[in-house]
């Protein structure tokens, strides 16, 4: 019989998979992804607001001296968001699964480079397999086919993965610098509005430029990403809270389970088919998150 935390850790997986599973559907649709985006993280507001019973105190955050750590968490938020979007669309499911999931080691690096922590042998070993996983998962397949150059085709998945683990990083020290149990739903969704007002202003002036067309598909679409995208992340912080000294077999477990569901969902659904270098750069995520995350520091 499932426990909580394992209902939850499976919900994080299922709803995180999905995001990735939309964004590829919507890429055969006439939706702009961008905005579809911008409109997400209004919901995720709404929805985090509707959650926790009251809007959020955007003044206990951005007067106090962390101001900038929400101003950038929601910058990062949406720039990554986009990111990942555009590598499922342009390239597959299985890649920015991969280049998104992976970039948990960037954290852990920089953690032994800051703040001196120590890894044994086989994690540093973990790390390198790590490396070598995202250059085998990102290179390119038939490029020529999707109409997307093969620089493009391993640069954007790179680029996902540095990125998305430099906003780890940045999340991880604001975690631990000025969040607390008191303000942590206020210095979430204010992180989200500011990730949707920034995408509102550069939309407005796609909007003036005429670069940019509304679409109402854009609503409807960003509604559906919105509640599972905000859903994902209540779901994961529930399961971490539950699991206590466990987290980190947990964030493995989650990592994990996302690849392989998105991967084998994107194969069946879109018939996303991977060149055997590929699955092997897969199989070696998969190790790799073990190697780091399973083994005692």
């Amino acid at each position: 019989m499932l426990t909580s935390a394992g209902i939850l850790l499976i919900a994080s997986i299922v709803l995180s998979s999905y995001l990735s599973l939309a964004f590829s559907y919507l890429g055969k649709t006439k939706a702009d992804i961008f905005q579809v985006i911008v409109i997400n993280y209004f919901v995720c507001v709404l929805t985090g607001s509707w959650v926790n019973g009251r809007m959020p105190h955007p003044a206990a955050v951005l007067g106090q001296k962390g101001w900038y750590g929400a101003v950038g968490m929601g910058i990062g938020f949406i720039l990554v968001f986009n990111l990942m979007a555009i590598t499922t669309q342009k390239i597959s499911v299985a890649v920015s699964s991969v280049a998104n999931k992976l970039s948990f080691i960037i954290p852990v690096v920089l953690s032994v480079l800051l703040f001196h922590e120590t890894l044994r042998w086989l994690q540093w070993l973990g790390i390198v397999v790590a490396l070598l996983a995202v250059i085998f998962v990102c290179y390119p397949k038939n490029s020529a086919q999707n109409n997307t150059p093969m620089t493009m085709g391993f640069l954007l998945p790179v680029i996902l993965f540095i990125g998305s683990g430099l906003l780890d990083t940045w999340m991880n020290f604001i975690q631990h610098r000025f969040v607390n149990e008191q303000n942590r739903h206020d210095y979430l969704v204010t992180g989200f509005g500011i990730a949707g007002i920034t995408g509102l202003l550069i939309a407005t002036y796609g909007y003036i430029m005429g670069i940019r067309k509304w679409n109402l598909i854009n609503l409807w679409a960003g509604i559906a990403i919105g509640f599972p995208n905000y859903f994902s992340i209540w779901c994961l912080v529930k399961f971490l809270s539950l699991a206590g000294e466990q987290s980190s077999v947990g964030i493995a477990l989650n990592n994990m389970g996302i690849v392989l569901l998105s991967t084998v969902m994107a194969w069946l659904l879109f018939k996303q088919s991977l060149s055997k270098i590929n699955m092997l750069g897969i199989v070696m995520a998969l190790i790799a998150i073990g190697m780091i995350t399973f083994i005692p520091r």
